[in-house]
Formats: structure tokens, sequence, C-alpha cells
């Protein structure tokens, strides 16, 4: 007789080859939600259905803190989980370790758990990151070579400042190998060395834009030591690498605005700081100027030689008082001494000589004044104003002596 198996022995069989089974223990379901039931212990079970075949669901509580909405009939949903059998009803069904809504329901809640992982890592803070260089030379860009984004952004860039060289990568964008392309891209543009990078494409679908959700391309974007700049689909769209960018742009077209600064501006403030600079210059040659103005007058009023030129003229006047001092004082000398002259010239006896008077010596060349001193037969000499004369007394007579000069008078006279 054949083996006999037992029913619990033939479920625990087949629960067994479930268990062993690879694909079966992490396996991806996507299907419509129905008979969907929370059970009060926290569980979730429900029917995952399409238009073939049902599969049983289950959640248990301790799963459901990873699911962000809430469960019901109707909902298109991908279930991650594995596949086991129960095996007291020989019943297989899905245990769900995670729902994700399909189509682009699935593709958000995929978007929102890596957000909040990638938040909790610190890959969105502040701190890492790096500032937009202002001035650059080399732009690079990782975009599809064709396409509206890479035009504009050459455009805007030619048009600000045509001395930027653009180095383009040639990424793919949309599909399986876009994640990779754009991570070749990344690192190729950060080994050239470029200043700044944008990373980016058109606009589009959130599959379209998915592989700016991938969590390489955001580890990529995070590791760039290279200041990049965000730059995919319109204004509306957000993606991972928005977060993880140094900065994020609306569009390619505001990117390479902030990536690239406006030459004209810049030769403008150029400008405008060549002009200050004048005035300040200016300002401050004018007041250098007038200090030294000052200075050269106070060196010259205390120069040496203003000094002795001063003492010079000071001297020259000195000069000119005593030379005025010295004519005043000699002409008052000289008056006197004209006044002297004119005394001694009434006491001279050569005045006296020319007013008729004479001078008398006797034969010792003594002054003969007085009449009692001479004697009859005295040689005298007798000096006028034009010569001498030799003379000798007759006769004498004194003055003094009232009656001889009554009688003598007539008779006195000298040869």
């Amino acid at each position: 007789m054949k083996n006999v198996y037992t029913v619990a022995q033939v479920n625990s069989y087949i629960k067994n080859m479930f268990a062993q089974d690879f694909m079966l223990r992490n396996i991806y379901v996507k299907g419509e939600v129905s008979n969907c039931k929370y059970h009060s212990s926290g569980h979730i079970y429900f029917t995952l259905k399409d238009e073939k075949g049902t599969v049983a669901c289950v959640m248990f509580a301790s799963f459901r803190r990873g699911l962000s909405f809430r469960l019901e009939a109707g909902m298109q949903v991908v279930v991650g989980g594995s596949v086991d059998v129960y095996e007291r009803d020989g019943k297989y069904q899905l245990y769900a370790r995670e729902i994700f809504l399909d189509g682009a329901g699935y593709l958000y809640e995929r978007y929102e758990k890596l957000k909040r992982e990638l938040m909790e890592r610190g890959l969105f803070a502040a701190e890492y990151k790096q500032p937009i260089p202002k001035y650059i030379r080399t732009l690079g860009v990782v975009t599809a070579p064709t396409g509206a984004a890479v035009q504009d952004i050459i455009n805007i860039t030619r048009r600000r400042n045509p001395y930027v060289q653009i180095l383009l990568y040639p990424a793919i964008v949309q599909g399986e190998q876009a994640a990779p392309s754009i991570i070749r891209g990344i690192h190729a543009l950060e080994q050239m060395g470029v200043d700044v990078m944008i990373v980016g494409r058109g606009g589009g679908s959130i599959e379209d834009l998915w592989a700016f959700n991938e969590e390489a391309v955001a580890q990529a974007v995070f590791d760039c030591t290279v200041p990049v700049i965000s730059a995919v689909g319109h204004e509306t769209d957000t993606t991972i690498i928005d977060y993880v960018a140094d900065l994020r742009a609306p569009t390619p077209s505001a990117a390479a605005e902030l990536a690239v600064y406006d030459v004209r501006q810049l030769l403008e403030l150029l400008r405008s700081e060549r002009d200050g600079l004048n005035r300040r210059m200016k300002t401050r040659l004018d007041f250098a100027r007038l200090r030294a103005r000052h200075g050269q007058e106070k060196l010259q009023y205390l120069s040496p030689a203003n000094q002795i030129r001063e003492k010079r003229t000071q001297a020259m006047r000195m000069e000119e008082a005593l030379c005025a001092g010295m004519q005043r004082y000699l002409t008052g000398r000289r008056y006197l001494l004209e006044l002297y002259v004119e005394r001694l010239k009434g006491l001279s006896p050569l005045d006296k000589l020319k007013q008729g008077f004479s001078h008398v010596e006797d034969e010792a060349g003594k002054t003969v004044s007085d009449i009692s001193r001479l004697h009859p037969g005295d040689l005298l000499t007798i000096y006028m104003k034009n010569g001498k004369a030799d003379a000798k007394v007759v006769r004498t007579s004194d003055w003094n002596a009232p009656w001889q000069a009554l009688d003598d008078a007539p008779q006195g006279r000298k040869e």
C-alpha cells in the first residue's frame, strides 16, 4: 500500500515548500483591495484580486506603522511580503509587510518613504549644503543632450556670461537606465573639476521624473564635492534630489540664472566700484594735498632758513635804526661842535687879529698882557693877522692911573 499522509502532514509539507521558495519569501503583488476589515487586535484582513483571481492577505498590527494611508476596498495597491500556508485551514495567503498605492499612488508612497528615510539620515540638513560660487568659469550640466532643458541652459548662460564654459554630460533621464547614467554624469563632471553643476531635465509625470527620486542618485548628489543645483521639471515638480542638492531651482532656466552671474551686472558693478574708488581717491588726495600744504607752510614757518631770513630782516632793521640813531647822534654832536667852534672862534687869537687886534711877545717869547712889565727900551714882537713886526718900547702908560692916562693918552704911540 502506498504512503498515506494526514491532512496536517500535507499542509506542513506544503508550508515547508513555500518557506523554501525564495521568490515567495519576498514578493510584490498588485491588485484591487476587497473585503477589507480592520480587526480589534490591529490586524488588517483583506483580499487582493484582479480580473483572473484572488488571494487572501493579512497585515499584522506590527507592520501597520509603515502604512501611511487607510486601506479601503477598491484601491489599486502593491503589497509586499511573503506567501505562506495557514496549516489549520490548508490555505495559503499573502502576509503583507508593506503596502503601496499602485501607479502614481505607489510611486508617491515610495517617494514619501524615501524622503522620510533620507531626512532621518541627515541628507537634507542645511549644514551640509555647499555655497554656490558667485563667479564661475566652468558649468557642468547633467541632462539629456536634446530637448528644451539643455537649450534653455545654454541660451541663458551665453546671454548672461558668454565667457563661461559649459561641459555637458549627455545622460539618460528617463527609464531603467536613467539613474545609473545620471550617477555616472555626476562623477564624471566632478572629476573634471567644474565650478558648479546643474542636474535636471524638463517636465513630465512622476513616472518620467522617477530617476531623480532614486536613493542612489540622491546619495551621489549628497556625496558630490562640487556644488549641485537641482533643476527637475517645472516649478510644481519636487523630487528627492531637490532636497539633497545644495540649491533647488524651479526650472532649468532658473538654474542657469542662479549658477551664472550676469556679466552685465558685473561690469556695471565694476564701473560703479571704479567711480566710487575714483571719488574716494580724489577725496583722499585732496585731503593729502591739504595736509601737505599745511605741513609745508608749517615747515616754512619753522624752517631755519626762514628764521635766518627773519633774523636777517630784524638785523637790517636794527642796523637801519642804529644808523639812523648814529646819524641823529652825529648831527647833534656836529651841531654842538659847530657851536663850540663858533665859541672857539670867538676866543681865537687869529680872529682877534683879524679884527685889528695884535699879539705882543717879549724877547723871551712870553705874551705881554700887562703894561707894568714893559720898560722903555724893551724889544717886542708884534703879531698881526698877516705878519709880525719888531718894536722897541719908547714910553709906557698905565691906563689904570687916570691922571696919567689923561696926560699920556695923546702921546702914546708904538713904532
